[in-house]
């Protein structure tokens, strides 16, 4: 670590502690959300400078498959052979931490789609500090479409720090992107328009945009919005992701104690890919948590093809559709018939590019 590192982090645990130490009430509400902006801007500035060498020695996935999953979890979670029993990976498994040294992907197939599965290396405490390779690690579930948290039922203390070391490392899990809108100008300072906010007041949001180094800016707050939720979207570098939580290895642990564990962390699954249990119910909520479009294309006078779908993403449009039958076809575009939930009736005629398709629409395209 060097000079300029250790002073840094010596800076940000001493804004860190005096956080910790201001008693939060309306008179400390500016101390406190300034406090905040000085730790984002020093952390952002620590996030920048390691970024460089993950890119350099990191793990190189190639993506592919319609979306792409990362399961997450502490050494020995059971990832390897969750891994070997949903896809058609073959991942080193063994009963001692530390077995997956590099990414390992494999493709689950379900419901005629394939999503790419990666079971990455175990996560550990302090990861979004470097430990255990740990921002290599993050790095990889910041690119997935998804991320499925694994808790051994014997350790369910491993949830929250694993979500502790994701939000230090920029990932929003399960998170609503804020609605800030923020358009910078040359000159005339800030123009702050906001609603009702109750968990900072308008005078503190923009001294903290000023600590932010947003000087000159129109600013539109919608909802009620944090002083957290206010850095995130100034610094601009977070990944918002769909997660499932599974509590694992669940044939374990006794009936009372799995009940115990399933009240303290109210978890989307629980599992055991050691016996299959549960098993059927993970492909299905990773196929529903995607959020995946399946599009069938078809030619005029021809049925579609039924077994080979386009597969988009939520919110996708004919636009979409078009770039994704052919590069030319937008600007030649003339209407589309489409057969499914997103139109009123059958066959109707759409002339508008920026109609979504709705899961299973069959759709025939018309160009000149």
């Amino acid at each position: 670590m060097g000079i300029n590192d250790t002073k840094l982090n010596e800076k940000i645990a001493e804004f860190e502690e005096e956080l910790r130490t201001t008693k939060y009430n309306k008179r400390t509400q500016r101390s406190v959300g300034l406090l905040k902006a000085k730790i984002a801007r020093l952390r952002d500035e620590k996030h920048k400078k390691a970024t460089a060498k993950i890119a350099a020695d990191g793990f190189a996935v190639k993506k592919t498959g319609d979306a792409t999953a990362a399961l997450i979890g502490f050494p020995s979670a059971g990832k390897s052979t969750l891994l070997n029993k949903i896809t058609d990976a073959d991942s080193r498994v063994a009963a001692y931490a530390f077995t997956t040294l590099t990414v390992i992907p494999g493709i689950l197939n379900y419901k005629k789609t394939r999503i790419q599965i990666l079971d990455v290396p175990g996560l550990i405490e302090g990861a979004s500090e470097g430990k255990g390779r740990g921002k290599e690690v993050l790095a990889a579930a910041s690119n997935a479409d998804l991320i499925i948290l694994l808790v051994d039922a014997a350790a369910p203390e491993q949830l929250q720090v694993m979500k502790h070391e994701l939000y230090e490392a920029r990932i929003r899990m399960n998170m609503k992107k804020p609605e800030i809108k923020i358009s910078k100008k040359p000159t005339g300072g800030i123009s702050l328009s906001c609603g009702n906010l109750t968990k900072m007041d308008k005078a503190t949001a923009i001294a903290m945009l000023h600590e932010l180094r947003v000087n000159n800016a129109d600013v539109v707050l919608r909802g009620d919005v944090s002083p957290d939720e206010l850095i995130d979207i100034v610094e601009g570098n977070r990944r918002y992701v769909p997660g499932i939580i599974i509590i694992t290895k669940v044939d374990a642990v006794d009936n009372a104690a799995l009940e115990k564990v399933k009240a303290l962390l109210k978890p989307d699954l629980c599992i055991s890919a050691e016996k299959n249990i549960g098993l059927n119910e993970l492909k299905e909520l990773i196929f529903q948590r995607l959020k995946l479009v399946r599009i069938y294309c078809k030619e005029a006078g021809k049925n579609a093809d039924m077994n080979e779908p386009m597969v988009l993403a939520e919110g996708a449009t004919i636009k979409n559709v078009c770039d994704k039958l052919h590069r030319g076809f937008v600007n030649r575009f003339r209407f589309a018939r489409i057969w499914g939930s997103s139109v009123k009736f059958d066959g109707q005629k759409v002339l508008k590019l920026e109609h979504k398709v709705a899961d299973e629409d069959v759709v025939e395209v018309h160009v000149n």
